[in-house]
């Protein structure tokens, strides 16, 4: 059986991947840029942005419109990979 084929998501789909990390560092650029090495085609008004309570952290949402079980893997792996990234959901 497939990835595919075990996944309860329907390809291709619409899909919010969530990374957090400290305010100072441009994480929303480098969030984006590890994004558009699997999504190249990045919709314009994709990318949202929300700081902590206190401004010290920030989360940056992204919507993707995932293709693969597989794509979405990598984007992960490539974020968890980031130093920047303290996590992603």
């Amino acid at each position: 059986m497939s990835d595919e084929e075990e996944s309860p998501l329907k390809f291709p789909c619409q899909f919010p991947i969530k990374a957090m990390g400290k305010t100072h560092c441009n994480l929303d650029l480098i969030v984006v840029e590890i994004v558009r090495r699997h999504v190249p085609d990045l919709a314009e008004g994709a990318v949202y942005s929300r700081e902590s309570a206190a401004g010290n952290y920030v989360s940056i949402t992204v919507v993707v419109n995932a293709t693969s079980r597989a794509q979405l893997d990598a984007i992960y792996q490539d974020l968890v990979d980031c130093e920047s990234v303290i996590m992603a959901l």
